[in-house]
């Protein structure tokens, strides 16, 4: 089983690169490379959905992290594939998503979508987890 995620990067700083992260380690390419203008960006991914509890686990290409602390990443920078600027990662949890929103969104044909800041408080490109971290809602 499989569920679609989509993710809003608001308002990242201008000039900066940011991408998927395919892969761990050093081991990884990019997906989705973008280019900021100061304005919101979008990413989409799948990933394969597992167990039968209540909490859900999650595999595929994105995915990293031990079970029950499932993320991927958004690389920035070197990390986007683009070696001109310095780098960075957003880590963005899978943790939180549960056995209901799977189910509604593979009844329904929603994506869960999560809003994720992109400016950090000094003006320059926000790092690591987000704090707070807004979660993710289903929608159709």
């Amino acid at each position: 089983m499989h569920i679609d995620l989509h993710v809003i990067l608001q308002t990242p700083p201008a000039n900066f690169t940011y991408a998927l992260q395919k892969g761990s380690g050093s081991n990884y390419t990019v997906d989705q490379v973008q280019h900021s203008a100061g304005k919101d960006l979008y990413f989409d991914l799948t990933i394969e959905v597992k167990g039968d509890d209540d909490l859900p686990d999650f595999k595929g290409p994105y995915v990293q992290g031990p079970k029950g602390g499932r993320f991927f990443y958004l690389g920035l920078g070197q990390y986007a594939g683009d070696h001109s600027q310095s780098g960075g990662r957003v880590k963005v949890p899978l943790t939180g998503i549960t056995r209901a929103q799977v189910t509604e969104a593979q009844q329904t044909g929603a994506v869960l979508l999560t809003t994720i800041q992109g400016t950090a408080k000094n003006g320059g490109p926000a790092y690591a987890t987000p704090k707070p971290f807004a979660g993710w809602q289903a929608k159709v």
